[in-house]
């Protein structure tokens, strides 16, 4: 999740655009194979009113979560900087040098992967969604997309809206922090590993009101598949209210939210000195 501006242009190879946006597709692929997938086994797996028989619960679809945007910016940092995240792109282009020229490819990318990443999840649980949901209903759809309140709290969709800029502006506020060289950045290869805790800790202390979608592809991908797969409502939430638009807009307000936050209130005071603010190192 940093800009991947890593090398002068003139070295990088022709293909250099097509890598970064495969690399963009596998990385958000792998966040829902692990985030829906997390879903779908906790809501119906099992039984979890009756004890052992449910299959995890609130903490494992937070770890679940946050361990697959670990893996997915494990497997897209070298490439395209794992953004994996619309928010997260149109944050980087308005405040760190990220191509604008980019930001549509890389959106593209990362939608087309959360929707390839979601129909696998589909798939592979047919049978036990069937099980669960004859009727493909709210009570599975947010296996795939965010509802307001989870479907079940009186949570209205400017509420909701409200919570994913809130929550949205965290996050980049935090990746902004952890990526920046200047900052006390962590070393060893660890910072996907935090990037992946932070979105944990959004999960346990902001998914009531929204499901902590906090990201437009990993909304709107899942969603397009439930629909096209039987979930015929999922462009509505559980009041019949058109919702499909909120994840998408309150994500992208908040990112630029927390990304100015950041560049007004620690960048301006960081020590000038060293490396260029947000870039990874250049290859030896």
């Amino acid at each position: 999740m940093t800009d991947p501006k890593a090398a002068p242009e003139a070295n990088r190879p022709r293909s250099a655009l097509i890598g970064e946006l495969c690399a963009e597709f596998v990385g958000t692929m792998v966040l829902i194979l692990f985030g829906c997938g997390v879903v779908a086994q906790v809501v119906a797996g099992g039984d979890l009113t009756k004890p052992p028989g449910g299959l995890g619960d609130h903490d494992s679809i937070a770890w679940g979560w946050g361990l697959g945007v670990t893996l997915g910016v494990y497997v897209a940092a070298r490439l395209s900087g794992a953004h994996i995240n619309p928010a997260v792109t149109v944050s980087l282009a308005a405040f760190k040098g990220f191509p604008w020229s980019k930001v549509l490819p890389y959106v593209a990318a990362q939608t087309l992967g959360a929707f390839v990443g979601a129909l696998l999840v589909r798939w592979n649980y047919t049978e036990v969604l069937g099980h669960a949901d004859p009727g493909h209903t709210f009570k599975t759809q947010f296996v795939f997309s965010t509802l307001p309140g989870n479907g079940a709290l009186p949570v209205s969709e400017w509420g909701a809206l409200r919570d994913q800029i809130i929550g949205t502006a965290i996050l980049v506020l935090l990746i902004f922090a952890v990526t920046d060289l200047l900052n006390s950045a962590p070393r060893a290869n660890l910072g996907p590993l935090i990037i992946g805790l932070i979105v944990v800790a959004i999960g346990m202390a902001w998914g009531a009101d929204a499901g902590y979608a906090i990201n437009p592809a990993r909304d709107f991908g899942p969603r397009l598949a439930s629909y096209l797969t039987g979930y015929h409502s999922a462009w509505r939430d559980q009041y019949g209210d058109i919702y499909f638009w909120v994840p998408i807009v309150g994500p992208l307000v908040g990112g630029l939210i927390g990304a100015a936050l950041y560049k007004v209130l620690i960048t301006r005071y960081l020590p000038v000195a060293g490396p260029e603010v947000g870039r990874t190192p250049t290859p030896e």
